[in-house]
């Protein structure tokens, strides 16, 4: 099973990934893939989203899909 997965915006340089195929055979969920690629806790204020649809890190994950992770917004 391949995910194409995203980091955006300080994400991208915390996990120092901007973009990558991944692997996910046995992978359930967001929070999976989060722990396979990070040896951080996925923070609740974390927004995710799989296919371009805002989701849960409870959120099932499948063949094919696009998961991109983003830091909360903020206005100015």
């Amino acid at each position: 099973m391949t995910i194409h997965v995203r980091f955006f915006a300080s994400l991208r340089e915390q996990t120092g990934i901007n973009s990558k195929e991944v692997d996910a055979d046995g992978l359930k969920n967001v929070r999976d893939l989060w722990a396979l690629l990070t040896n951080e806790p996925l923070n609740d204020t974390t927004l995710i989203a799989i296919n371009k649809t805002y989701s849960g890190p409870e959120s099932r994950v499948k063949d094919g899909d696009e998961v991109a992770f983003f830091p909360p917004i903020t206005g100015g």
